[in-house]
């Protein structure tokens, strides 16, 4: 492979002749073609290639609605929809059937629900804060375990 100096080099020698009006006799022009060579494989790797064709459309209203199902995924996303709402419960019933009786317990005589801030119910939204972070916590551990089984 010849070097972009040595090319760079020879170009301007060449370019110096041709301008001078000198003859290439007595030149040694087999490194030119060689360049040449290589410049022309150059220009055929960096050429684009022609985009591939796109496969037919499906012809047929039930072809065309399978296609949609498989293109887009709509089937693993309807699932994973219906389980989340599921695990939403689920996590929305371990924070009030086990958590906050928890936290009800360490404060006696306070009905974490009923704290309030003028009109702002305080209590509420502070079980709806732990509930989002446990929600997020079970997702990321999920994510985990998925990702080291390699499903993705």
């Amino acid at each position: 492979m010849v070097s972009l100096r040595t090319l760079y080099e020879h170009t301007q020698r060449i370019c110096l002749y041709l301008l001078k009006g000198r003859s290439f006799s007595g030149y040694d022009l087999s490194k030119e073609n060689e360049m040449l060579e290589e410049l022309r494989k150059i220009r055929q790797l960096l050429e684009p290639k022609p985009a591939p064709e796109p496969p037919p459309a499906p012809k047929g209203i039930r072809a065309e609605f399978m296609h949609f199902l498989s293109e887009y995924k709509v089937m693993g996303l309807a699932v994973a929809f219906i389980l989340g709402l599921y695990l939403g419960a689920l996590v929305q019933a371990l924070v009030n059937d086990l958590i906050m009786p928890i936290i009800t317990l360490a404060t006696p005589n306070i009905s974490w629900e009923a704290i309030t801030v003028g009109p702002f119910r305080v209590g509420h939204f502070i079980g709806a804060i732990i509930t989002f972070v446990i929600v997020a916590f079970v997702i990321f551990i999920l994510v985990k375990i998925t990702t080291k089984l390699g499903i993705k």
